[in-house]
């Protein structure tokens, strides 16, 4: 076994989920659990077939979020994965209608933040391994960055 890093792309102002599902109807129904939470989300989908032609399906309704997110399914290459892009939209926005597709088994992250996966290579395929979602902490919040957490929440509508 070898272990790699695959580091994924994200367009400016995007988020990124990435999971594993069990089957080709995964597209359809991920489509249409976004766009039914939320008519606004561009987004653009991937997954990668596990068997059969192997092929990345795809889906979407913004071109370059469906054209990176192909670059990052392309880059993980691991059998039921999927890369999903989200602009106009938040993960915390469609997540729960993400989780609730009996095809979906996990959800390895959902960030803004700079993502790079670890990839379990094999004679068989390639696994998603673990997620490094952002940076390392640097110290614990104090009473101005509790107020500045406060503040963004209620400014982005999250609180009232």
């Amino acid at each position: 076994m070898e272990l790699k890093v695959a580091t994924m792309e994200i367009p400016e102002g995007s988020n990124i989920i990435i999971g594993q599902s069990h089957f080709i109807k995964t597209v359809e129904d991920l489509y249409e659990a976004i766009v039914g939470t939320s008519t606004q989300a561009k987004f653009g989908l991937a997954f990668c077939e596990a068997s059969g032609p192997g092929l990345i399906r795809t889906a979407g309704n913004d071109e370059t979020l469906q054209e990176t997110a192909i670059q990052n399914a392309q880059t993980i290459a691991a059998g039921h994965s999927f890369v999903l892009l989200l602009k106009e939209a938040f993960p915390i926005n469609v997540l729960n209608a993400i989780k609730q597709c009996p095809e979906v088994c996990t959800i390895y992250c959902a960030t803004a933040n700079p993502v790079q996966l670890v990839i379990a290579e094999t004679e068989q395929g390639r696994g998603i391994v673990g997620v490094v979602d952002g940076f390392s902490p640097k110290g614990v919040e104090g009473e101005e960055d509790v107020k500045a957490r406060k503040e963004f929440l209620r400014k982005i509508g999250y609180k009232l």
